[in-house]
């Protein structure tokens, strides 16, 4: 009988110990991580231009997580894969955004652009974007949607491309 205890608790012990390495030499993923962001924009907090005159600000991974939650919520149905739908000549790369008037790439810009849309070269309204008014998007949460579109311009292979 003392045989039978002591194998089952030196099995028992056993299978803890390794239960216990399985669990702890995995990387614990954040719940709030997108598995995209993590592989295509990065993994760690990153800086991106805020304004023109050189600012910047530092985006977490869950903070760029959140931007890509509302740009499918809000923006993927004309700007899947940061193309525009309706105007395909016009994309969200870097190289767009930078061309526009007023120029949208910098957060700021992005921003400004998002709450009043205007028309590529900032001539009208842009009917097709909407308008996303303080009520809807806090300032928080539309800087994160424009550091995700900037992070993906700068970050994401395939992103922007016909």
């Amino acid at each position: 009988m003392f045989r039978n205890r002591f194998l089952r608790s030196l099995l028992l012990l056993f299978i803890t110990n390794i239960v216990g390495c399985l669990i702890f030499s995995f990387p614990v993923q954040a719940q709030n991580v997108d598995p995209y962001v993590l592989r295509y924009l990065t993994d760690e907090p990153v800086e991106i231009q805020s304004d023109r005159q050189g600012g910047t600000q530092t985006f977490s991974v869950e903070d760029l997580s959140a931007g890509k939650v509302l740009f499918t919520d809000s923006c993927l149905n004309c700007h899947a894969g940061g193309v525009t739908i309706p105007y395909p000549t016009v994309s969200l790369s870097l190289e767009d955004l930078k061309g526009a008037t007023p120029p949208r790439d910098t957060i700021k810009d992005l921003v400004a652009y998002m709450r009043h849309p205007v028309s590529y070269d900032g001539s009208d309204t842009n009917y097709w974007c909407r308008e996303i008014p303080e009520n809807w998007l806090s300032d928080a949460e539309i800087d994160n949607l424009a550091a995700f579109i900037l992070q993906s311009a700068i970050k994401a292979p395939g992103w922007a491309k016909n």
